[in-house]
């Protein structure tokens, strides 16, 4: 894929899984030189000390990031740089929502080196890989935007999604909150119902998206 003047990042919490990634890109490129970085903010340390590195190798999630936000700051500071996901979640709308954020491949974990060399072949060629399995859903035509569905929120319903966002289970946003868990369950239902979700891992993903959006629109 690369020539030998060109670097890759990995970015991955994981030890053994960040060696396996690095040997696996070894065996597959010819890249010069191979980083990894244990958290986002190292990232983008190793990036602001070099020239950009030509593949990101990039895990969903890391412990000062969650969701899309790592994907959606990488894509921030290095627009021309590819990056693929690599992640557990491989679920269609967590990779609909990488892709959509600007990931130019989605690679489950545990993938054998085959899957990898088809995908870093295919980010070559200026295309994105998708992996197998992956059905892309069209959204309907009227479907509201993220940012639409977020501004149905009520002040509190916004500010129990940002908890939510951040990880934090219902009976840790009641005690933040002041408020019963059972208010907070009820809140959560109608957060889902208003996103259009089935689940907590999927209002993130529109919470996420919304950001992504924001940030091209220009806004803060």
């Amino acid at each position: 894929m690369s020539s030998m003047t060109e670097w890759a990042l990995i970015v991955d919490d994981h030890p053994l899984y960040c060696d396996a990634l690095e040997l696996t890109l070894k065996s597959v490129s010819q890249f010069s030189q191979i980083l990894t970085a244990s958290r986002l903010g190292a990232a983008l340390a190793l990036i602001a000390q070099k020239p950009a590195p030509s593949l990101i190798v990039l895990d969903l999630n890391l412990p000062d990031v969650r969701g899309m936000d790592g994907l959606v700051r990488l894509k921030t500071e290095v627009k021309d740089c590819p990056v693929i996901v690599v992640s557990s979640m491989g679920e269609n709308a967590v990779i609909g929502a990488a892709l959509r954020a600007g990931a130019s491949g989605f690679v489950p974990k545990h993938s054998s080196r085959s899957v990898f060399r088809e995908a870093l072949n295919v980010v070559s060629s200026g295309q994105v890989f998708k992996p197998s399995g992956y059905v892309e859903v069209e959204e309907p035509p009227n479907r509201p935007s993220s940012i639409e569905q977020l501004a149905s929120l009520t002040r509190q319903q916004t500010r129990i999604l940002e908890f939510i966002c951040n990880g934090k289970l219902n009976k840790q946003i009641a005690f933040d909150l002041s408020i019963t868990e059972a208010t907070v369950k009820a809140h959560v239902t109608a957060i889902m119902r208003k996103l259009g979700v089935q689940n907590r891992t999927q209002a993130v993903l529109v919470a996420q998206e919304a950001r992504f959006a924001n940030l091209l629109q220009g806004g803060d």
